[in-house]
């Protein structure tokens, strides 16, 4: 009996033992059921970090682990690593548990993410402890990277890029670095309680708002000996060089200086600053670039700028601003105690922006500047055989440079508040062109046949109307001569010829030829202009706005570039030339609209455009040289309310260029002037055009 009791002993002790284990298993898994594992917990932290949310990643750690870190200072050490790296685009994966150890759960994973130095990925682990309210994470500097140690910082050094330079077709530098003073203020050396007012005058003298430089003294950055920049403002010595002596405005900016060196804790520096040499003369044309604001940064995420960067604002600084910017370089490395770099994480190289070459003169840039600087207006200069354009200026203008010195508010109102309206950027608009369309108008008659230029129309007098139905209508001219041929025509400038040529030519037929010349077209230019049109609806109403049209009136509005592109067709055996800006050594010309006109037609406008300058009864006999031939068209375009209106302005034009394509420097200059009735008409920018073309051929 005993032996078969033990015997049965032992099937019972191993149920009672299988069942205390299946029990405890119980307990167990019922401990675990709710619990997040660990790898979903790694998941989530790692989400924590894209989204900035530290706090949220400190609640998932064991605050046992985090040894010389206090909450704020885990806040502050994630965040000031992964946001000092712009990190984002954060992704997990092969996560997978490597070792379970008692109360210990150890998950390895890969990481990768973006940052501002390009990609950085790497295998890292982490292990979870496992507690009653779930699992925690033990938590060390190696899970940011796995060589980092908690005595050890993540570096950022950035290597900034150049920006490219603007050159003209010479080489010469239309914008590129220069050099202008930082002004600031050391706070620590300030002490205004010694110096009171001394703020107040600070402000006088920059034309701040003194409650603008307290803010700036009172940001979180800014420590005692910190320098504060509060404005740039111009380089005296750079003046000096460039006026051959110190101007007075000049002297007054030097006194400004010296007077702000003088109130205690104001700071001097040269700084590189954006530099545009040829100032008022090409703003317009070049441009200026700006800091960039928050909205910059949003709109161009991920293109490599940052809060210190500048963005193209204007002209060719914002056409080629992607070639000019370059793209920063900048290495994340992991630095010791003492500053020793110990291991590179990620790095990209520094990418300088790409110079810009333009077709642009700049002696004639500032030659027709300086003629036409007071003169509301626009001048456009284009190599006739090549297309490529040599200048391009409105007038009045502006100092792009005042936009990189930082322009105060009276200098911003009173840019905005003149009547000449010198930010206005004129050669990008339409213009009445008057008498300077009258070659493209003799080239549509002789096309169409509407025109035999040996066809006398007559002497009507220095007026004309068709018919009684015209009403109190009449065209006007300001010359009887004989006989009325189309050179004669051009030569004395008949408006009655061509409103007569107009209507010969038809309503239909003439607005179909401007179409085939680019009216209502985008003009194919790097820089978008304005469209020419015919007529302010989609065709041209009545006899007398056909007949105005005929001399450039009526509704007939035309951009100066692409009045120079189609008298490139009368140089080029009736090709219509493509503009261009970008400068290319040996380039050949681009056809816009072949055969806009015949090589018949061609000569038959040239004899006219010849007698223009060359004919002491033309127009523009004041432009006449001996050393080289120049042949070319004026123009007068009249804008007033009604044919009786004695107060309406004159648009004055002068179209002129070299004959000989063999010429040493060749041009085809187009300029225009708001308002020339007291001041002699388009002979005014004959003249003025005269004088440019006079320095420029004499330029060696």
């Amino acid at each position: 009996m005993r032996k078969r009791k033990r015997k049965n002993l032992v099937p019972i002790l191993f149920f009672a033992v299988a069942g205390a284990a299946v029990l405890f298993l119980g307990i167990r898994l019922a401990g675990e059921l709710g619990k997040e594992k660990p790898e979903e917990l790694l998941v989530r932290y790692m989400g924590y970090i894209e989204t900035g949310e530290y706090e949220k990643m400190y609640e998932m750690v064991d605050g046992d682990t985090l040894t010389g870190l206090d909450r704020e200072g885990f806040i502050e050490r994630n965040s000031r690593i992964y946001e000092g790296i712009e990190a984002h685009d954060l992704k997990i994966s092969d996560i997978q548990e490597t070792d379970r150890n008692g109360k210990t759960v150890t998950v390895a994973y890969d990481t990768s993410m973006d940052t501002v130095a390009g990609e950085i990925s790497f295998s890292n682990e982490v292990v979870f402890e496992n507690t009653k309210e779930g699992y925690l994470l033990l938590w060390k500097d190696a899970l940011i990277f796995p060589e980092l140690t908690a005595t050890e910082k993540v570096s950022v050094t950035t290597q900034k890029a150049a920006r490219g330079k603007i050159l003209d077709r010479n080489g010469k530098t239309l914008a590129g670095p220069g050099t202008a003073v930082s002004v600031g203020i050391v706070p620590g050396k300030l002490r205004e309680e010694e110096n009171p007012g001394s703020l107040k005058r600070i402000a006088q003298l920059l034309e701040m708002d003194e409650e603008t430089i307290r803010d700036k003294l009172a940001a979180s950055w800014v420590r005692e000996d910190s320098f504060v920049p509060l404005t740039t403002i111009p380089e005296v010595l750079d003046m000096q060089v460039l006026l051959g002596g110190l101007s007075e405005e000049m002297q007054k900016e030097q006194e400004r200086q010296e007077q702000l060196l003088a109130i205690p804790g104001v700071m001097l520096t040269d700084v590189e600053v954006r530099s545009y040499p040829l100032g008022e003369a090409a703003s317009h044309l070049i441009g200026y670039v700006q800091n960039v604001t928050a909205e910059d940064l949003e709109e161009h995420e991920g293109e490599g700028y940052d809060s210190s960067s500048v963005i193209g604002r204007s002209g060719m600084e914002a056409l080629y601003e992607k070639e000019l910017k370059g793209r920063n370089g900048c290495e994340i490395s992991i630095v010791d105690q003492n500053g020793n770099k110990r291991a590179v994480l990620a790095s990209v190289r520094k990418q300088d922006g790409q110079n810009i070459q333009l077709t642009i003169d700049s002696e004639l840039q500032t030659s027709l500047y300086r003629k036409f600087a007071e003169d509301p207006g626009c001048s456009v200069a284009v190599q006739p055989y090549t297309g490529e354009v040599l200048a391009l200026v409105s007038t009045p203008s502006y100092d792009n440079n005042d936009f990189i010195m930082g322009m105060s508010d009276e200098q911003w109102t009173s840019l905005n508040e003149d009547e000449k309206m010198p930010l206005y950027n004129r050669f990008r608009q339409i213009w009445c062109p008057g008498s300077s369309l009258k070659p493209v108008v003799a080239g549509i008659g002789l096309k169409t046949g509407a025109i035999d230029p040996d066809e006398d129309y007559g002497s009507e007098g220095l007026s004309w109307q068709k018919d009684s139905s015209w009403g109190s209508y009449y065209v006007t001219t300001l010359h009887d001569y004989s006989p009325v041929n189309l050179t004669n025509a051009l030569i004395y400038s008949d408006n009655i010829y061509f409103a007569k040529a107009a209507l010969k030519i038809g309503a239909d037929a003439f607005a179909s030829s401007l179409e085939s010349l680019g009216f209502g077209q985008e003009l194919p230019f790097e820089i978008t202009m304005t469209k020419s049109q015919y007529s302010n609806t989609d065709k041209i109403e009545t006899e007398i706005q056909l007949a105005d049209s005929g001399y450039g009136q009526g509704q007939i509005l035309v951009n100066p570039l692409h009045l120079a592109s189609m008298y490139t067709a009368f140089l080029n055996g009736g090709d219509m030339l493509k503009p261009r800006m970008r400068y290319e050594a040996d380039a050949a010309s681009e056809v816009w609209i072949p055969q806009a006109f015949s090589e018949e037609i061609v000569d038959q406008v040239m004899e006219g455009l010849y007698g223009v300058v060359n004919n002491s009864e033309g127009t523009g006999y004041g432009a006449r040289r001996e050393d080289m031939t120049l042949a070319g068209k004026t123009g007068t375009a009249e804008l007033k309310a009604s044919q009786e209106d004695t107060s309406g302005t004159e648009i004055g034009w002068f179209s002129v260029f070299t004959t000989d394509r063999n010429a040493a420097s060749p041009i085809l200059l187009v300029s225009m002037v708001e308002d020339v009735k007291n001041l002699g008409g388009s002979g005014y920018v004959v003249e003025k055009d005269a004088q440019v073309l006079d320095e420029y051929f004499t330029v060696e």
